[in-house]
């Protein structure tokens, strides 16, 4: 069972996906995909690893900023998932691959690799990610084809999930719930 968390920055998406897994398993796997390129990004992790370890021996952690679907194909069966955040995850295999003329293509396909496994995962997945398409036009060729992938990946994400949450303020409104019919 899959299940997408949205919102804006800091609305409180990863605070309640975190007690929203713990509260469906006993125990999960934390996949983070963020990457500390500068110091602040660094705290932020740092910020996250210590409230983890707060809530005891629940978590347990992993880093993978690229290969997700391949990390969530091995993890299928196993201990509930939570996985913060796809839209960082997004924007490494953009950048990983934005000199490319095709560039576009082929994060395309790795969404779709996502897509398949997150539709094939067996057990708790709770995944976060960010609604980036409510704010202004981005200036930048690159950073509008940014807001555009997210946009299809998060929409994708949401058909084959069986509850979706957007997060506002710190609130969490349920958008579609497993009786919910498209």
């Amino acid at each position: 069972m899959s299940i997408l968390v949205t919102g804006g920055a800091r609305s409180g998406k990863s605070s309640f996906a975190e007690r929203l897994t713990l509260s469906l398993a006993n125990q999960a796997v934390y996949v983070a995909t963020g990457q500390a390129f500068d110091e602040e990004m660094k705290l932020r992790i740092a910020l996250h690893r210590k409230l983890r370890e707060a809530n005891g021996s629940a978590w347990e952690t992993l880093e993978e900023p690229h290969a997700l679907p391949a990390l969530l194909d091995r993890l299928s069966g196993g201990k509930a998932v939570l996985v913060d955040c796809l839209t960082l995850w997004l924007s490494n295999v953009l950048l990983a691959v934005e000199d490319q003329e095709d560039r576009q293509e082929r994060v395309e396909r790795e969404i779709a690799r996502l897509e398949h496994s997150v539709s094939s995962f067996q057990g708790v997945l709770v995944l976060v990610t960010n609604e980036v398409g409510d704010g202004i036009v981005p200036e930048y060729a690159l950073g509008r084809l940014y807001r555009d992938l997210a946009g299809r990946m998060n929409a994708l994400l949401a058909r084959s999930s069986k509850q979706v949450f957007l997060v506002t303020a710190g609130i969490p409104i349920e958008l579609k719930s497993r009786e919910y019919l498209l």
